[in-house]
């Protein structure tokens, strides 16, 4: 969660870049139309180091939004293992009620639905985040662009409730002290 928490203000940071690179170009040749000046003139300097340093600013969030990916496939591996782990306490125990607890209190099964809840949850964060870097540099709206920004922020998908679930979990494994 911390190596996704550094991505997504890496990605924020890049798209807040993309929207300000874009709205002062839109500023810019709203000006020059409002002052009657020659826009083919101007926007021929303008437009390719904008289409430079907006194509560097979206490669960037791509490649953030790829090491995102990767850290939601590892949490969905987990998730895979601990079904496993469960599945096999079930056939060598037939109710699912193992006699060596893996865990502190949580029976094996518990750890499995929350570590699935958590993996869904980055799991429709992540297809947000991939609608936005698709759509970003291509909307003219600043009010879009806007929602697209504090929707990468805020992440509407990750409930308040995500780091309590992993602090239960660390508890529970043992890798934080009771």
């Amino acid at each position: 969660m911390k190596k996704w928490e550094s991505l997504n203000d890496k990605g924020f940071t890049a798209a807040n870049k993309i929207v300000n690179l874009k709205i002062s170009t839109q500023f810019k040749n709203n000006r020059l139309e409002i002052e009657c000046e020659n826009p083919t003139q101007d926007s021929g300097k303008l437009s390719p180091h904008y289409n430079e340093e907006l194509e560097m600013y979206c490669t960037e969030l791509l490649e953030i939004l790829e090491n995102m990916k990767k850290i939601q496939l590892k949490m969905e591996k987990l998730t895979s293992t601990t079904k496993g782990v469960c599945d096999l306490e079930t056939y060598h125990s037939g109710d699912g009620n193992c006699k060596a607890p893996l865990f502190h209190t949580w029976p094996t099964s518990y750890f499995y639905e929350t570590s699935l809840k958590l993996s869904e949850m980055y799991k429709e964060e992540l297809q947000l985040k991939q609608t936005i870097v698709q759509e970003i540099a291509h909307t003219a709206d600043e009010d879009l662009m806007m929602v697209y920004l504090s929707s990468w922020l805020y992440q509407p998908y990750i409930e308040n409730s995500s780091k309590l679930l992993l602090e239960s979990m660390l508890l529970e494994t043992g890798h934080r002290p009771i």
